[in-house]
């Protein structure tokens, strides 16, 4: 069971008053005790002097007077008086019929009778066998007038002592009792008002340890409790300026590890995670809750899991690439440092850079050189081959060879300039710098304009062109001349890749604050292995037929871009040997 301090000091004051009363207890007791049988012990030698003088004026003949003088001096005194003649018999005893006499023992090894004949008195305590109690034993030598000689011994039973014994016990037991129940009272006021100070300092203490780090304990006075006191101010002032620049660099670390884009981790020497920063729950799809888990638990990468291995064996910084399968494949660069305290290995920070888009970037950047390079080499290599076929042959060359080759070089020429303007569109489009002029115009009038431009075309494979404009007098803000550069990209490539006497369908559908347009073929169609990739550049499904039917292969890219730049998306829907939809939405006016 565990006290307070207010109880155990009650308990101690209490103990204190009991030993205190415990050993003034047995002083006075004995004390008293020793005094009341002095008292009586001089009482009765007084009473045994009376009857002395008594015996030494009446006794005539020791044999005859003896038990007469008893009697009579035993009514007088209250006391067993006995005469003893000096050879030890008794003579006399006013408790002790005469016929009895002679039954009893001699009294000449008495201790109280020698003492009598040796030194003139003589007293013992002792247990009679006669009367089957202790007796106080008071003993004078007499000389009576007729010349006999004895001893008047006085005896008082100590039952009357033990009686005022018990009575001086009770008293002293409710006096005891009574200082008991004054010192409880006593010793709790006395606790109460000792241990005040205390209890107030206790409960600041657990304000403080709740977080209430602004209590102050009031200080009164200047004992051991107020400097206590002053020093629990002392340390909650300083635990709350600690707490609050703690907390402070808490908070800007945590916004710091908030708002960094790569991922932090931070793990102990076992390997267990004991921070991590949103980026990296954000980048292995992770809840709140990852604090005290392993690496290998949440993330399930082996490979992450043997790296961290070998830098907590190792204990030296690494940085390294790492692909993480899933469902979207991501490649990361990981920078692993040891944490060393004292020496000893406390754990390990790990910064996570997603490098994916840089390696898509990286692939797309190989992918347009070597596109751009293979959409070059061609025209290049067509327009050197006749140019130089053109000088090295001279004058022997005839007219109509001459009018060949140089429209050979012309279209190869054209071919270069369409390549490098829509490369420049890209380019634009891609940047941000292209400047849209938006203006309010209706979807019919862009509609026709594109179309007039590629009907020729169109007639050409006997392709008819349908229009469903339902909403052909809404119009549309946008930058009239990107609208009509994507109508007639999208256009084109219907007819083109449209077999002869098939037909292509614009149409647009109200969609909210977009008006959504539609270019439908009766072409070849496409793949749906190809649809996700249909809008990249230089993209083709079929290298070598579109390269036939002629186009850099940019034009879909371009499509896209000028959609996003006015706010819009674009998506395909197509059956491979049924045709193919195109569609861009637009934001009305």
């Amino acid at each position: 069971m565990n006290f307070g301090i207010r109880w155990k000091l009650i308990i101690s004051y209490l103990a204190l008053v009991l030993v205190m009363g415990g050993v003034l207890y047995g002083y006075l007791n004995h004390i008293l005790e020793r005094n009341l049988v002095q008292g009586i012990k001089e009482n009765l030698f007084s009473e045994a002097r009376l009857t002395r003088l008594m015996a030494e004026k009446e006794i005539m003949d020791i044999r005859r007077d003896a038990d007469l003088i008893a009697d009579a001096a035993g009514r007088e005194i209250r006391a067993r008086v006995t005469i003893i003649s000096l050879s030890g018999r008794v003579e006399g005893d006013s408790q002790i019929g005469p016929g009895d006499m002679g039954k009893l023992e001699n009294h000449a090894d008495r201790p109280e009778f020698k003492g009598a004949l040796q030194n003139g008195s003589g007293n013992s305590i002792r247990y009679s066998s006669t009367l089957k109690t202790y007796m106080l034993y008071i003993a004078l030598p007499f000389s009576a007038r007729s010349g006999q000689n004895g001893v008047v011994r006085l005896a008082l039973p100590l039952s009357q002592v033990e009686g005022a014994l018990s009575q001086l016990h009770s008293v002293l037991a409710a006096a005891a009792a009574l200082a008991f129940l004054c010192a409880l009272l006593l010793s709790y006021i006395l606790s109460n008002i000792t241990t005040r100070p205390l209890r107030d300092i206790s409960a600041a203490a657990a304000r403080i340890g709740k977080g209430d780090l602004s209590f102050r304990i009031p200080v009164t006075g200047r004992d051991e409790s107020a400097e206590l006191a002053s020093v629990m101010n002392d340390m909650s002032a300083r635990i709350e300026s600690n707490m609050t620049r703690i907390s402070a660099e808490r908070n800007r670390l945590d916004t710091i590890l908030s708002s960094m884009g790569e991922g932090v981790m931070v793990t102990d020497n076992l390997g267990t995670i004991t921070l991590a920063n949103p980026s990296f729950r954000d980048l292995f799809s992770l809840d709140d809750y990852i604090e005290g888990e392993s690496l290998i638990e949440i993330t399930r990468q082996p490979a992450l899991n043997t790296s961290l291995k070998r830098i907590l064996q190792t204990r030296e910084e690494i940085q390294e690439e790492i692909t993480l399968q899933g469902i979207d494949e991501k490649t990361i660069l990981v920078h692993w440092v040891p944490l060393l305290e004292k020496g000893e290995m406390a754990g390990v920070v790990a910064v996570f850079h997603d490098i994916s888009d840089l390696k898509k970037l990286e692939k797309i950047r190989k992918d347009f050189v070597a596109n751009v390079s293979h959409e070059l080499r061609t025209p290049v290599a067509v327009i050197k081959g006749y140019a130089e076929a053109l000088i090295s042959d001279g004058q022997g060359i005839d007219r109509e060879k001459i009018a060949r080759f140089s429209k050979i070089i012309h279209n190869h020429a054209e071919r270069l300039t369409s390549l490098i303007s829509d490369l420049l569109t890209l380019s634009q489009l891609e940047s941000g710098k292209l400047e849209l002029n938006l203006q309010p115009v209706t979807i019919q009038g862009a509609v026709n304009r594109a179309r007039n431009l590629l009907e020729s075309k169109a007639a050409d494979k006997e392709i008819s062109i349908n229009q469903h404009i339902s909403h052909g007098s809404t119009q549309v803000l946008v930058d009239l001349g990107r609208l009509e550069q994507v109508l007639i990209n999208l256009l084109d490539n219907a007819i083109k890749y449209t077999p002869l006497h098939g037909s292509v369908t614009i149409s647009t559908e109200d969609i909210g604050s977009m008006i959504k347009v539609s270019v439908t073929d009766t072409g070849i169609g496409i793949p749906a292995k190809d649809l996700p990739r249909i809008f990249e550049r230089f993209y083709r499904v079929d290298a070598a037929r579109s390269r036939e039917i002629g186009g850099t292969g940019l034009g879909l890219s371009i499509v896209k871009h000028i959609v996003q730049a006015h706010g819009g998306t674009v998506s395909v829907e197509s059956i491979q040997g049924k045709g193919s939809t195109f569609s861009f939405t637009i934001r009305k006016a």
